[in-house]
């Protein structure tokens, strides 16, 4: 724990969030959005009760002022902001959108004076106080920044935020633009402005480091007011604060409250994560897929007793608007895959969970993961095996392929108590081993195949195939066989192996 919790400043009971999703958010490498998606963006982060959205750059470009001004158009309950330089032109620009603030900027480290604005620290002084003054002018709330500040001379950025606030600022930022602070760092530059500075304070962290959340957080802590953030903590290299954790964090663990109504967080990252095609990772705290997820059979026994043996307990999926799921996998134990099960709609016996329970092990030492999809079809394969009489099994199949080989198949099965062998060739081993079945059980019955569906049901190139084929006989009695295997091969004929079944035990029951 910091030794910082000992001061006199007390944190804010409510924090106000900044959204810079459509601004910060889309300077994410590769990110590029439209005017329609950034507006469903905003329409999000409204729902979600974000205070103040940072819509854009108004200056950069013509799409991005129309942007801005579109998202104005549209009447949110959030507060809308547009970014800009210290240049009358770039403000001219945001406040001919309409926002509600304008928010400038200004280099204050040594090192960005020297070599991007190239401006003495007096002028800069001047500047900060002309244009603060000037957006005032005009009747718009000014936001300034001192960027990067947690690089800059601690005695300098104190004048300039109290320049800021002597011009009439209604928010200063504090803003770690390269990432490089550490939590009690952050929490001393926010102490030691608060004590100099009365207006409202914002901070801005980027994750440079991984402590993007972590220098948020003790930023409030020390008495900032507000945080920036975005949406699955996009943003410029290594992205910014992640708006999901700063808020669980500050409501969970401090009972900080925020406007933010938690429940659709995750509804916020999907879309985000859809509109601007950055995957969030599975493991990723709150937001990804395996936040509220358990494979383990003693995590998941655990989990189906008492959610909190396994998860954090303060916060629960349904705060989220996510859900806790349990895995299929190599780890699983029965408990878990039972309940899992269940939920899913399926009453098994306990001997066919646990045949379940093999088949997904067995598929996960082969290193294969098995989707909730993977399970319904091995739980149809295995439910179709088990509750169906078994008038035709297989005994051998061998399928020869190649290059300079015609494929052929050769089939031994079993009908009853006579034992049938033959082989055929195809097209393709697929081809090749369903025809075989077909003529070898053509001495006893005639059934025709009547469609094959054929479909990769998990990703990659040794994903689960899920074979369905519908077979007719002479009767006109059709049926269903469906199989799931690693080997489309497998999978087709243990297909057409149930399909047959079905075939002779829907005869002998309407006989």
């Amino acid at each position: 724990m910091f030794a910082f919790y000992n001061t006199e400043f007390k944190p804010p009971s409510r924090v106000r969030i900044f959204d810079t999703t459509l601004r910060d958010g889309e300077q994410t490498p590769g990110v590029a959005l439209n005017i329609e998606q950034k507006v469903l963006i905003a329409k999000q982060l409204n729902k979600l009760g974000v205070d103040i959205i940072e819509a854009g750059f108004p200056a950069a470009t013509k799409g991005e002022k129309e942007a801005v001004k579109v998202i104005k158009k549209l009447g949110l309950n959030s507060k809308i902001c547009g970014l800009a330089r210290c240049k009358k032109e770039d403000i001219d620009t945001a406040i001919d959108c309409d926002v509600d603030i304008v928010h400038i900027f200004i280099p204050t480290s040594d090192i960005q004076i020297k070599y991007t604005i190239k401006k003495s620290k007096e002028e800069i002084l001047n500047i900060i106080s002309e244009m603060v003054s000037y957006v005032k002018e005009h009747g718009v709330k000014c936001l300034f920044s001192a960027m990067d500040a947690t690089r800059t001379d601690i005695e300098f950025l104190i004048n300039v935020f109290k320049v800021a606030e002597e011009s009439k600022a209604d928010i200063i930022n504090i803003p770690d633009t390269v990432g490089i602070a550490s939590p009690e760092k952050m929490f001393n530059i926010v102490k030691l402005i608060r004590e100099n500075v009365k207006i409202p304070i914002d901070v801005h962290c980027h994750n440079d480091l991984g402590l993007a959340v972590a220098n948020s957080v003790a930023s409030v802590l020390a008495g900032a007011d507000g945080v920036q953030v975005t949406i699955n903590g996009l943003g410029e290299r290594a992205g910014n604060a992640s708006l999901e954790q700063v808020v669980m964090i500050l409501h969970s663990l401090y009972n900080i409250k925020t406007n933010i109504r938690t429940e659709y967080l995750y509804e916020t990252s999907k879309l985000v994560e859809r509109l601007t095609g950055i995957k969030v990772m599975p493991n990723y705290p709150i937001v990804g897929d395996n936040a509220f997820s358990h494979e383990s059979g003693i995590h998941t026994h655990g989990v189906v007793q008492k959610p909190e043996t396994f998860e954090p307990g303060i916060v629960k999926p349904e705060m989220i608007g996510h859900k806790r799921r349990i895995i299929a996998g190599k780890h699983s134990g029965i408990h878990g895959l039972e309940k899992l099960l269940k939920e899913m709609g399926y009453e098994l016996t306990k001997e066919q969970v646990q045949k379940v329970v093999d088949r997904v092990k067995e598929l996960g030492d082969k290193g294969k993961k098995v989707t909730e999809a993977d399970l319904q079809a091995i739980v149809e394969d295995l439910i179709g095996g088990l509750e169906d009489k078994r008038f035709v099994e297989l005994e051998e199949l061998a399928v020869m392929t190649g290059n300079k080989v015609i494929p052929t198949a050769s089939v031994k099965i079993k009908f009853k108590d006579r034992t049938l062998i033959g082989s055929d060739t195809g097209v393709g081993p697929v081809d090749a081993a369903i025809k075989a079945i077909r003529r070898v059980i053509k001495e006893v019955e005639d059934i025709k195949l009547v469609e094959y569906r054929l479909e990769a049901i998990s990703g990659g190139s040794d994903a689960l195939a899920s074979v369905t084929v519908i077979l007719e006989d002479q009767r006109g009695i059709k049926s269903i066989g469906r199989a799931v295997r690693e080997d489309i091969v497998m999978a087709s004929v243990e297909a057409m192996i149930q399909g047959i079944n079905r075939i002779f035990l829907i005869r002998e029951r309407i006989k």
